[in-house]
């Protein structure tokens, strides 16, 4: 087996002339022989101006290669996109699987025996990890790490559920312009990502879960020195890695690495998004996830981290208190506890390994957990066939069994132009519906499913209502929001059909979203239907890629070819 620079050579029609060329051409970068006939472990540079979560790569992507060379091998770093969640237009979803695509190549593209990838901002963990598995190189995934917390008036602040909290406090009338002023300058005190349960720290417990990165790196902060630690041991394993050409993502990715993920999902009150990401990278392998078996394990699976937006800690409090591993511990019998890591330890090994901190109460037992039940759950019914999601740990107790009046938003700008209408009929009972926000309607799905309460009912005390819609919402949100109602309204979903003043029921504890529409009158709704005209900017170039495949919310949001073809096993 090849390996070093001489892994997939140019292609020139003479081997070895191709070698000589290489060698020739790195040499001008002052490498010596002994140096380039060393095991090679490629590192991706997420790092970016536009990206401030990954404002400490650069000192990550040193500490890797000191690991790396300590254990003597050669590290070479590449570029990537960089996604960056608040700097993408249309929003960071529409370019997520384009990363995946870049990153995939650039790995099977040049001569590399283990590749390290970093990233953190919430997309780019997906990414990264949706083209491992395709690529199926040894990996070994370094998360940036949480920002610390921030302060105001005494309170202690994080991005960015207390963005959503604050600002609408403000929109209420309750906070002036001078102290949102101040408040902006202080919810992202440091580099990284969210500092509470948002999708990027969700996609970091995940991934540690499912052993593809070392034992507490999804929850050291990122300024702190431990996370440069973490990152030369990290380029030790890389090594490792590249010298004995595994292990592999095919051979840690098992169905029960993947319900591990599931499980630790729904313990730390994860992001909604977790479960999209989740699904994408299980139909890059061999396996898939069922939505029913997801939600059965939130409903065996109880919150234990006490983290916003489900509870009242940050990230630097779990990872004090013992991060992942001290949450396997506690999860137990919970857990596939023989699953492998990349370091080939078991998590039990990890989890016997967790720090026991006394007095901490920010990872619960199982006997005291912060929700009996999961995080997610999965809503069946007339308006969704094919299922939808909402984080039931952070919505509102007295609205998860509600029936109210439809008020409907035909898409994200329209909504924007009409939600604070003082004219506009509505009233805290109703049900907020905003459609053509899906993958393809949007597109890419923005986190617009958090829909702002109305400023008239704002003003008045309303706090939370109900929202439904086709998108996404960010994982640092609260409140009663459905969201990723499958089929999507702009490919014919049933989302498509609903009117103002229609009666919409949910149920969680039924799981259920329905339409109390008669079937004879959706059937003649749907025949008035007139198809959506593809916008003139998907004629072309990735636009056009995007609208032609991409997929809906159940399958991941991937595109249709990016797919592992071939029989699937069941992880849940």
């Amino acid at each position: 087996m090849t390996s070093g620079l001489r892994k997939g050579l140019t292609s020139y029609g003479d081997a070895g002339f191709s070698l000589f060329l290489r060698k020739a051409f790195i040499k001008a970068m002052g490498y010596s022989d002994d140096a380039l006939e060393r095991p090679i472990v490629g590192i991706t540079n997420t790092y970016s101006d536009y990206n401030p979560c990954h404002g400490n790569v650069p000192e990550i992507i040193e500490a890797a290669k000191r690991g790396v060379m300590l254990s003597g091998a050669m590290p070479f770093v590449f570029p990537t996109i960089s996604i960056a969640e608040s700097f993408a237009h249309p929003t960071s979803m529409y370019l997520r699987n384009l990363m995946a695509m870049d990153t995939e190549e650039m790995i099977r593209a040049q001569p590399m025996d283990a590749v390290i990838v970093i990233g953190g901002c919430d997309k780019t963990l997906p990414a990264q990890v949706m083209a491992a598995i395709s690529a199926d190189l040894p990996t070994v995934v370094i998360p940036v790490g949480p920002m610390v917390v921030g302060h105001h008036k005494g309170e202690v602040l994080g991005a960015c559920t207390d963005c959503r909290r604050l600002w609408a406090k403000y929109r209420a009338g309750d906070m002036d312009d001078a102290e949102i002023e101040a408040v902006n300058g202080r919810l992202a005190p440091s580099v990284g990502t969210c500092m509470v349960m948002g999708t990027a720290s969700t996609m970091a417990c995940m991934i540690e879960a499912m052993g593809l990165s070392l034992p507490m790196s999804a929850t050291i902060p990122a300024p702190h020195a431990e996370r440069f630690r973490l990152a030369e041991a990290s380029g030790k394993v890389a090594a490792e890695m590249a010298k004995t050409k595994g292990p592999k993502p095919s051979e840690l990715l098992t169905p029960a690495s993947f319900r591990n993920a599931q499980v630790v999902l729904q313990a730390i009150g994860g992001s909604t998004n977790g479960l999209i990401h989740l699904t994408a990278m299980a139909h890059r392998s061999p396996h898939r996830l069922d939505l029913a078996a997801f939600d059965q394990i939130g409903r065996e699976v109880p919150v234990l981290v006490d983290l916003k937006p489900s509870g009242e800690h940050y990230m630097e409090h779990f990872h004090h208190a013992g991060g992942v591993p001290k949450l396997l511990a506690q999860l137990g019998d919970l857990i596939d506890l023989d699953a492998k890591t990349i370091t080939g330890q078991t998590l039990r090994e990890v989890a016997a390994n967790a720090e026991d901190v006394p007095g901490q109460d920010a990872i619960r037992p199982r006997d005291n957990p912060i929700k009996t039940e999961g995080g997610l759950a999965i809503l069946h019914g007339n308006l969704a066939p094919r299922g939808a999601v909402i984080k039931q740990s952070a919505a509102s107790p007295k609205l998860l069994q509600h029936t109210g009046r439809a008020v409907v938003f035909e898409s994200v700008e329209d909504m924007t132009l009409r939600v604070d209408d003082p004219d506009l009929d509505v009233n805290s009972d109703d049900v907020l519906v905003l459609r053509n926000a899906g993958p393809k309607g949007a597109p890419g799905m923005p986190e617009a499913g958090y829909l702002p309460i109305p400023k008239k009912l704002a003003r008045g005390g309303t706090k939370d209502m109900v929202r439904i819609s086709d998108a996404r919402m960010s994982g640092t949100a609260f409140g009663t929001i459905v969201l990723h109602i499958t089929p999507e309204s702009a490919v014919g979903g049933p989302l498509a059909l609903v009117k103002n003043g229609d009666m919409i029921s949910l149920d969680v504890a039924r799981r259920s979203i329905e339409l109390l529409v008669d079937a004879a009158e959706l059937e003649r709704r749907r025949a008035a239907l007139k198809p959506a005209d593809a916008p003139e900017e998907t004629r072309r170039g990735y636009a056009w890629l995007f609208n032609e495949t991409i997929m809906q919310a159940d399958e991941g949001c991937d595109f249709d070819f990016m797919q592992r073809t071939g029989k699937k096993t069941e992880t849940g």
